[in-house]
């Protein structure tokens, strides 16, 4: 399966802003984005206007880079948003959002979403009581997500479990943190989606 292996902190000084891709590391003084406010490479503390084009390519980047979807499959999920009834770019990030990874991700399982998709391909999560190791795996309104029984002893789980007790998580899932369960009660609004995209922007590149 492809997928990006490199800095993850250069994703975030392309984009200018933290994605929050690395954890607790990004709360520290150690974030790249503080310590180098400009872009990577060579040319990077040049400054450049953007076209209208540019800017359309770059929601979209931001977006990719924060759940850490491909190309390929981000665009997947804005075909199958835009054949639905509906704001396209809504239900775009709403499909995102509700990827199992995501899901694990929001409800404290993890420290960031590349390491909840770690932990589901690993195989630590059921939904609705069957192993689900697929972290694209759509999760439906009403879905329990849990740690498999045998991973809860874990000491990673134990360390998740302490850490998911200080966080609190959207209205549009349920915790159960002493069981590490929790629910998809809804699919979330836009405004229960705290992402610093402009997805028409995505929507308008996608419909050149």
């Amino acid at each position: 399966m492809a997928k990006y292996t490199g800095p993850s902190c250069r994703l975030c000084r392309r984009e200018g802003m933290k994605l929050f891709l690395k954890s607790d590391r990004c709360y520290t003084d150690k974030c790249a984005v503080d310590r180098r406010t400009y872009a990577p490479g060579q040319h990077g503390q040049g400054r450049k206007k953007l076209s209208e084009y540019g800017l359309q390519l770059r929601e979209k980047q931001k977006a990719r880079r924060i759940y850490g979807v491909l190309e390929g499959q981000f665009h997947r999920y804005y075909k199958e948003a835009n054949r639905r009834k509906g704001v396209t770019g809504e239900i775009l990030l709403q499909l995102i959002e509700t990827r199992l990874d995501n899901v694990v991700y929001r409800l404290g399982f993890a420290g960031s979403r590349g390491e909840a998709r770690q932990l589901v391909r690993h195989g630590h999560f059921l939904v609705n009581g069957r192993k689900v190791d697929i972290p694209s795996y759509q999760v439906a309104p009403g879905s329990t997500v849990e740690v498999k029984e045998k991973s809860k002893g874990s000491e990673k789980f134990k360390e998740i479990k302490e850490a998911a007790a200080t966080r609190g998580v959207k209205e549009w899932l349920e915790v159960d943190v002493n069981n590490l369960s929790g629910r998809v009660v809804r699919v979330p609004s836009r405004e229960e989606i705290d992402i610093p995209v402009a997805e028409h922007l995505i929507v308008e590149l996608y419909s050149r």
